[in-house]
Formats: C-alpha cells, sequence, structure tokens
C-alpha cells in the first residue's frame, strides 16, 4: 500500500515522495513590483525534499492582487525572480508549481490605485485583507464592496491566465496549478452565496462553472493537460464565502478535470478553517469523478495521511503549517521525529525570522 514515502508518477514527472509542501501566502516578495527574492529562493529551496512544492498563491496580473509583498507572475523582473527559484529547487532536486492566484474580492483600493476590486458580483466579501500602513508595518482594512466583472471582460482575465501560464513556463517551473479554492475570484464565480449573476455564468450548476472551465482551457492550451493541477475547496467557509452547497459544484468541477485529463486534482479540505469536515463518502464520490492523482491538504496529520492514502482517496498529502515550521518535514514525517513549533505571530510578512531560520535535522 503506498505511504508518504513511496514516489509517486504523475503524468508529467515522477515525485521523490508523497509529501506536498502546500501553498502559503508569506507575504516577502520586494517592494515595489511584487518580485520574489533571494531571501524566498532560500526558503524554497530549504523545502526541496518535498515530492512537490505548490508556491504561495501569485498574482497572474495587478488586478488579481489582493495582499501586501504577494509575488507575481506578470512581469520581466517577476519572471526572472521566479527562475532563479526554480533553478535553485532544481539544484536540490526539487520539483515546483506555481499557483495561479487572482483574489477577486479579497481585496482594497489601496492596491489598485484606488479602484475597488472585482467579482462574479458585486456582493461584499465582510472581512478584512492585509496593506501596508503608513508606518510600513501590515495592518488589517476592511475589504469594501466590489464591482462585478461585465460579461464582456472576463476574456481579457481568461488570458491574464493564459500568460501567466506561458510566463511561468518561462520561469522554469515544473507545472502551474489554477486556485480554484478559498474564496478566491474562481470560485467567487462557483459558489451561489457570491455569485448572483444573470448571465451565462450565472445561475445553473453548469453556468457557475462556465468562467472557471474557460480558465482551465486557456491554462491547458498554453502548455498541455499533463503539467496543469487545480485546487478546490468544497464547502469551505474562508474569504468571505459560505460554501455549504459546495459539494455537487465539486464533484462537477472533478469529472469536467477528469475529462480534461489534468496532472492532478488538488482537494483543500474545509475543516482547517472552521467548515464541516468532508465524510468518506464524498471522497468515494470524488475518487469515481476524478480517477488520476489527487492532492489532499487541510489539518493532516500522520494518521489520518495513512488511512487516506491506503484508502486509495487521495495520492499524496500536501502539509502547510508543518511545513513552515519544519523545512526538512518529510524525514520528519519518515522518521517520526518530533516537530518544530510553529510561531503564528511571524507567518505574514517580515524577514527572515520565522520564515527561513527554523531548524533542520539534515545537515
Amino acid at each position: 500500500m503506498p505511504n508518504l514515502t513511496h514516489r509517486l508518477a504523475l503524468p508529467a514527472f515522477t515525485t521523490r515522495n508523497r509529501v506536498f509542501m502546500a501553498p502559503l501566502t508569506r507575504m516577502r516578495a520586494a517592494q515595489p513590483g511584487d518580485v520574489p527574492t533571494d531571501l524566498m529562493r532560500e526558503y524554497y529551496t530549504q523545502r526541496a525534499d518535498a515530492g512537490l512544492i505548490v508556491t504561495e498563491g501569485t498574482q497572474i496580473s495587478p488586478e488579481g492582487k489582493g495582499y501586501h509583498a504577494t509575488p507575481g507572475i506578470h512581469s520581466e523582473k517577476q519572471i526572472a525572480g521566479w527562475r532563479r527559484i526554480t533553478d535553485a529547487v532544481h539544484e536540490a532536486g526539487g520539483r515546483i508549481v506555481l499557483q495561479l492566484w487572482h483574489v477577486g474580492r479579497i481585496t482594497h483600493p489601496a492596491v489598485h490605485g484606488g479602484e475597488p476590486g472585482v467579482s462574479a458580483s458585486a456582493l461584499p466579501f465582510n472581512g478584512t485583507t492585509r496593506v501596508q500602513g503608513p508606518d510600513g508595518n501590515l495592518i488589517s482594512v476592511d475589504a469594501p464592496t466590489p464591482r462585478a466583472l461585465a460579461t464582456d471582460e472576463l476574456p481579457r482575465v481568461v488570458d491574464d491566465y493564459h500568460r501567466a501560464t506561458l510566463n511561468a513556463r518561462a520561469a522554469g517551473f515544473d507545472m502551474v496549478e489554477i486556485h480554484g479554492a478559498n474564496g478566491y475570484l474562481l470560485q467567487q464565480f462557483m459558489s451561489t452565496s457570491s455569485n448572483h449573476r444573470e448571465d451565462q455564468y450565472g445561475g445553473s450548476l453548469d453556468n457557475r462553472a462556465r468562467f472557471p472551465l474557460e480558465v482551465v482551457d486557456a491554462v491547458v492550451d498554453a502548455w498541455d493537460p499533463a503539467h496543469v493541477g487545480m485546487r478546490i475547496s468544497p464547502m469551505i467557509k474562508a474569504g468571505g464565502l459560505d460554501d455549504s452547497d459546495g459539494l455537487e459544484m465539486g464533484l462537477h468541477i472533478a469529472g469536467e478535470l477528469n475529462r480534461r485529463e489534468l496532472g492532478y486534482l488538488h482537494l483543500c479540505e474545509p475543516d482547517w478553517v472552521g467548515g464541516p469536515a468532508l465524510d468518506d463518502d464524498f471522497r468515494i464520490k470524488l475518487r469515481e469523478a476524478f480517477d488520476g492523482v489527487i492532492i489532499a491538504a487541510g489539518n493532516y496529520t500522520p494518521d489520518k495521511s495513512a488511512r487516506i492514502l491506503r484508502a486509495g482517496w487521495a495520492d499524496a498529502i500536501a502539509f502547510g503549517r508543518l511545513f513552515i515550521a519544519n523545512p526538512d518535514l518529510p524525514r520528519r514525517l519518515a522518521d517520526g521525529s518530533p516537530f518544530n513549533e510553529l510561531r503564528p505571530d511571524v507567518i505574514s510578512g517580515g524577514d527572515a525570522t520565522g520564515y527561513t531560520d527554523y531548524p533542520s535535522l539534515i545537515g
């Protein structure tokens, strides 16, 4: 039976183990320009023993930005910055995937020249985002009501995903992952709680899935199915979203990704942010809908990982907070070594503290 130490054959390549690194917003890109830095290169290279690294969410365009100091993939300087990171990860024997990100309404006019964010509908987020305050430190601010994207604007956003994929290829990434989870733009279209549109992108399940699947097709066109994955989070309560009726959409999207033979499906489970725990009946249905590689993430422990892998409901497990505090997580999981304690106050923003200074058992 598979376990976390075993290799995994993806359509595009084989990973060294099944301990994947989940995408983690760390907010340490250089300003101005949201450019990846040498400190980020050290951070990712420290974790190159992961079977697969999925980067932090990376904005596909200036419009897609929601938080201060998050990196982009839409300028030449950003591409060059990421190239230094991918080269270093590859030199260390690792594999790295770029997560394509558009936050939609989870943003603030302060990062958009005074303009509001965009979404499926002009519905308030009722939450906060983090921007730079007058003293240079991060502050939490309310995200105001977005404007609804006009129907004729959607091809422009699809083109942004296509271009970002080409840029990711130029930056040396092994794959891209489309962020369709955690209440960001694509899930804002998928969920009935955030999509009240009356055009062909709203209403029925097929209509609400239309724009996300147009994005999938554009990204595949920019590369190929084997080099594209997608992250979904049915029933999550994040980003001001109440996706309590999202299981049907999750299975529908999974079936569409299966038909397109995508490289993997990344399931972000909702209970890590206060949503309901997914039951095994859903896991069985998800496996029936998508017969390719499934990555599971969300508050996983070694015991839960072993159970899900043994059942065949997932093929790899992505760890987030454990990977922040333990750059050598695959070794610790294999050896049963104790974990470093996470310092939650230095997760977002700042310098090397709480970023690259966690001790490792390696070397």
